[in-house]
């Protein structure tokens, strides 16, 4: 029996990231249709949202608007409204604030994964960033702050008080960890983020390394987060066997928070938790 009091927990997958390859994992999502494809298994698995990388002929990370427009369209025909669509603007070193924001106005996707640390290294990036943040406001993309760090949550309430956030509330995603060699997060990572000291956010999202990440995502959905599991930042199941899909992945994290009384947002439940 599910617990009515307990709120709806909204599964992201992140199938494919920026760096690795099919020689990391074959079933690593990289072209349109493959995309599509794992849009649609994840989906079934218990998956809100999907968050998607694309990759160039070489598989290199990429920022192109007519390469997202073609997995968008790709993916929408699997899956229609039944995922939230975010893109991401990473840089991966790779391209300038400038850039990344350019092609989000390109785009005009759904929604949109912005690393706080990125598009405002230092003060004086913070103008045109507060600037992009009202476009995205006025074309209703939904935006999505990453960050790495508590403090990057206390810089963020920060800005907000200055009036650089044009929302009173928005979606974040705690990071535990970073992208490196045997990063593995343990769910007490999460702990800095939930001090008292640190700013309340009624929407948040978790996303962990390793062959933890199942347990991470665990324990943000019991204490009232989000979370975003995939090919991305893990390979194993819990059990530290290789993963078959990323939709393995999903079931690994549904099927727990399930069997303990949780439920599953969809879509257009994390849609509208969003749009509040």
């Amino acid at each position: 029996m599910t617990d009515p009091e307990r709120r709806p927990v909204a599964i992201a997958v992140a199938p494919n990231g920026g760096r690795r390859t099919k020689a990391d994992h074959p079933a690593l999502p990289l072209s349109a249709a493959e995309l599509a494809r794992v849009a649609a298994e994840c989906r079934d698995a218990g998956a809100a949202m999907i968050h998607a990388h694309i990759r160039d002929r070489d598989g290199v990370h990429l920022l192109d608007a007519d390469a997202y427009r073609a997995a968008t369209a790709a993916i929408r025909a699997a899956v229609g409204e039944d995922l939230v669509l975010q893109i991401t603007s990473e840089s991966l070193g790779r391209y300038r604030p400038d850039e990344q924001m350019a092609v989000v106005r390109a785009v005009r996707p759904e929604a949109v994964s912005l690393a706080l640390r990125e598009l405002t290294p230092d003060p004086t990036a913070e103008p045109a960033f507060a600037e992009f943040l009202s476009w995205l406001k006025r074309e209703r993309v939904m935006p999505q702050i990453i960050l790495y760090a508590p403090e990057e949550a206390l810089r963020l309430a920060e800005m907000r008080q200055r009036g650089l956030i044009p929302w009173d509330e928005i979606p974040v995603l705690y990071v535990l960890g970073r992208y490196v060699a045997g990063q593995t997060s343990l769910p007490a990572d999460l702990l800095p983020f939930l001090a008292p000291e640190s700013p309340r956010l009624r929407s948040w999202m978790v996303c962990a390394f390793g062959r933890h990440e199942a347990a991470c995502a665990l324990a943000a959905a019991l204490l009232g987060g989000d979370v975003r599991i995939g090919f991305e930042n893990n390979l194993h199941l819990p059990d530290g066997q290789v993963a078959g899909s990323n939709a393995d992945l999903v079931r690994a994290v549904a099927e727990p928070l399930i069997a303990s009384g949780g439920r599953l947002a969809d879509a257009a439940a994390l849609r509208a938790a969003w749009a509040e």
